[in-house]
């Protein structure tokens, strides 16, 4: 291993053989000259062997330095390919050698994260939920393959205005895209509804503001839900009717034995919950009922300001806005059912009474009404199931109020959404198309 020399050290070895040099050439000169003049043959004899000596090595220091400040402005461009040969055993070889480290720390942290990247870009591209990112221009920067399905027909959507490729999207995508909070929608088409659940973030992304929207089909999973729902349903049925059948199979075999020995009293009583118990199961099955025989909607000119007022006569809540005068086409009674059951619902949820709010207003084609509070809000299964058939979070809810609101919507060829609101509660949200929309088989 070669001795590891010093910047100061080779400084002194140059300035130790200069002044050597002045002064065997001050001595020399000395036997000759006068004394001045040896002085001066001694410097200048000093300086012309210190001269090539110093040049000599700054010119390996400039070489080492020129090459350390272009190896920085390559690390500063992001190529961490560039290395530096070490010329020197002193300090500037170490140096030379902290910053081929420093390199090769980079060059291996660059290729693992380009492996960690490729793996993460892989797994996204096979995922079947649709993610978008777009800058602060609205232009598409990433999206992967289910996005590109969904919004460009398969084709690349990096560089294109996402606005433009909303544009042909259904208009509940639209609407759900317009707003700023995760929702649960639905997109009617020729095969089968099509339910999506939408998640959007805005974050920093190299101090430039993005918006990432993530978009998942539910159909699938809300079939499988609604098919465990109506195992559900029989379970809960079939615990009625033995709740009610049980009892009443053995009052009746008490009134037959009260028949040898008549009591009034007795009697009484035991048809008495006979009868309570049959109207009980009565009204259990007319519940259930109504949501399987919804009848089709009558459709007439809808005056939103009597529905408003018939409203307000029911239920309390703050209007918000004026109604509009856009013509919908709709049956004035399921549309007063489905707004007093969202109003009760609202004030169900924890909201203050003045802070459950009412709005209608013409937009994207159609009108829409709004039901608004600052309850609790929706927690995550609620807003993927709460559109469900028996699904309640309430004790003694049956779980039909929501999903017969939405048969009645769609029914009218419109939508309903459910989302949370910035700063707590819940809205929901009704879309009416302008025109009445052709009847659907039952």
């Amino acid at each position: 291993m070669r001795a590891r020399r010093s910047l100061e050290g080779a400084w002194l070895a140059m300035i130790a053989a200069a002044v050597l040099v002045a002064a065997l050439a001050s001595a020399f000169a000395a036997a000759r000259l006068a004394p001045w003049a040896a002085v001066l043959a001694g410097v200048l004899a000093g300086v012309l062997a210190g001269l090539p000596l110093a040049r000599r090595g700054a010119r390996r220091w400039r070489a080492t330095a020129g090459a350390l400040r272009d190896g920085i402005a390559s690390l500063r461009d992001r190529d961490f390919s560039v290395s530096i040969r070490r010329t020197s055993d002193d300090e500037l070889g170490e140096l030379v050698d902290a910053y081929n480290s420093l390199g090769g720390l980079l060059r291996r942290e660059r290729a693992d994260l380009y492996q960690r990247e490729l793996l993460l870009d892989t797994v996204i591209q096979a995922t079947p939920l649709a993610l978008v990112l777009t800058n602060a221009s609205g232009t598409v920067v990433y999206s992967n393959v289910a996005a590109r399905e969904l919004f460009g027909a398969g084709h690349r959507l990096e560089g294109l205005a996402f606005a433009t490729l909303l544009e042909r999207a259904p208009p509940p995508l639209r609407a759900a895209i317009a707003g700023d909070d995760d929702r649960l929608f639905t997109v009617e088409s020729a095969a089968e509804p099509q339910v999506y659940h939408l998640s959007q973030r805005r974050f920093l992304l190299n101090a430039q503001p993005h918006r990432l929207l993530l978009l998942k089909r539910l159909t699938r999973e809300l079939a499988a839900q609604e098919v465990a729902v109506w195992k559900k349903v029989i379970r809960v049925i079939a615990h009625e009717l033995n709740n009610s059948l049980a009892p009443i199979s053995s009052l009746a075999h008490s009134g037959r034995l009260l028949l040898d020995a008549p009591d009034v009293a007795r009697l009484d009583r035991v048809f008495s919950t006979i009868e309570g118990r049959a109207a009980h199961l009565a009204g259990f099955i007319d519940g259930y009922a109504r949501f399987a025989k919804l009848p089709r909607p009558r459709f007439a000119p809808l005056d939103w300001a009597a529905l408003l007022a018939r409203l307000q006569a029911v239920v309390p809540f703050t209007l918000r806005g004026e109604p509009p005068q856009a013509p919908v086409e709709a049956d004035a009674m399921q549309i007063e059912q489905v707004a007093i059951n969202l109003l009760k619902n609202a004030l169900e949820s924890g909201s203050a009474q003045e802070a459950v709010e009412l709005a209608v207003q013409a937009v994207h084609g159609g009108v829409q009404l709004e039901v608004a509070d600052r309850g609790a809000g929706l927690s995550a299964e609620a807003l993927g199931s709460a559109l469900l058939p028996f699904f309640s979070t309430k004790a003694s809810g049956t779980g039909l109020g929501l999903t017969i609101c939405r048969e009645i919507i769609e029914a009218h060829g419109g939508h309903l959404t459910l989302a949370n609101r910035a700063g707590g509660g819940a809205v929901a949200s009704v879309w009416l198309p302008l025109a009445q929309p052709p009847p659907r088989p039952r």
